[in-house]
């Protein structure tokens, strides 16, 4: 007896391909705080600068200032106001992500603020991050929840973003379904006012909700590489004496090799965000905009020029990339989130985020480190 088989290429519908929910880190409020106090570039021209060996520079000022705008597109800055410190600027920017957000502070399961010199009080040059600024803004924000954890991250400049970073992977392993992100910094207060990178600085804060959402498709933060290069340029920033050799003896103030720290961004920025967009299987013609860390005006378009000539990408709109510096400085962990949040409320010109769009925040500094994020706006 024969027995015939029949087959169909028709799948069971049990073995029908179905998307699977997955849980994902949306950005679903942020908040900035930018001081009033405007310092112009013309205020610095009564200031006797200093080279690295303590000598008076031999140049007239203007000339001195007008190099610094030209290198550098800086304007003016923003400083902190004297009754304010590094902990008032996140609150206040914290309250502002927590009313866009809507969440109940709290539910928040992690307050995470990235600095690099905690409370810097007015007069005074030390330190101050005893008790962490995190539980500073914990007490001011008047969270009872003991389950509230906040702590600080000192990472450089790129502080805040790894901070969403470090939230993504606490909301993605079902940890937690909240954080709160913040950036702070009174980096004026540690700036050597003899030093011409001392017209770079600025303050200011910036902060970001993160909540954890589930959808069969990708959203929120898509893919993020980081990396730390400290063998060979881990002191491209350091702390310092004041060029001015008549300074009061014992202070310490923020110093930067600046052609080195240039050189270093231009190189692996690139590099990095590219392997960030890869790693999130994305085409670079679907990102709109690049929010990218606020540190020289000039060095951020060289960076973008060689981002999308890694892509072979010869022809773009300046518009992908949206800039504060100018007007803003350079106020460290502060530029990402208060780039983020100044596009998000249509606060500069024509920059806007929309439904779907796929954007890049990156960042680099004292480390050295850099780190990127692939972020997708929901539909």
């Amino acid at each position: 007896m024969q027995v015939f088989l029949t087959f169909t290429t028709r799948k069971p519908e049990c073995f029908t391909k179905t998307k699977i929910m997955a849980r994902y880190s949306l950005i679903t409020g942020t908040g900035s705080y930018i001081p009033e106090k405007v310092v112009k570039n013309e205020s610095f021209y009564q200031t006797k600068f200093y080279d690295k060996n303590g000598t008076p520079i031999d140049k007239p000022v203007d000339e001195i200032v007008e190099k610094f705008k030209e290198i550098t597109e800086i304007e003016e800055r923003r400083y902190v106001e004297d009754h304010y410190n590094t902990t008032d600027l996140g609150y206040l920017a914290a309250l502002e992500a927590i009313k866009d957000s809507g969440i109940d502070p709290e539910t928040l399961d992690y307050i995470i603020v990235a600095h690099n010199f905690g409370d810097v009080h007015f007069g005074d040059h030390k330190v101050d991050i005893v008790p962490t600024i995190a539980a500073r803004i914990k007490h001011k924000l008047g969270i009872k929840n003991a389950g509230t954890v906040a702590y600080d991250l000192p990472f450089g400049c790129p502080g805040w973003v790894q901070g969403l970073i470090q939230a993504d992977y606490f909301l993605k392993s079902g940890d937690a379904s909240s954080a709160l992100v913040i950036g702070a910094e009174t980096i004026s207060r540690v700036s050597d006012p003899y030093d011409i990178d001392s017209m770079i600085y600025a303050d200011g804060a910036g902060a970001a909700v993160l909540q954890a959402f589930e959808s069969q498709e990708p959203v929120g933060i898509i893919a993020h590489k980081t990396r730390s290069d400290t063998l060979n340029h881990h002191r491209l920033l350091w702390m310092d004496h004041s060029y001015n050799p008549n300074h009061k003896p014992g202070e310490l103030f923020l110093k930067m090799n600046g052609r080195k720290v240039y050189e270093y961004a231009i190189t692996y920025v690139p590099l990095l965000v590219k392997e960030c967009i890869e790693k999130a299987n994305v085409d670079i013609t679907d990102i709109k905009k690049i929010l990218v860390h606020q540190a020289n005006g000039k060095m951020d378009e060289i960076i973008l020029q060689k981002t999308m000539g890694l892509f072979k990408i010869k022809q773009y709109s300046s518009d992908i990339m949206p800039m504060t510096i100018s007007k803003h400085g350079n106020n460290s962990v502060a530029t990402v989130p208060i780039l983020l949040d100044w596009v998000k409320k249509h606060k500069l010109g024509n920059h806007a985020f929309h439904p779907g769009d796929y954007i890049i925040l990156a960042s680099v500094g004292a480390g050295m480190n850099i780190n990127a994020i692939v972020y997708k706006f929901p539909q």
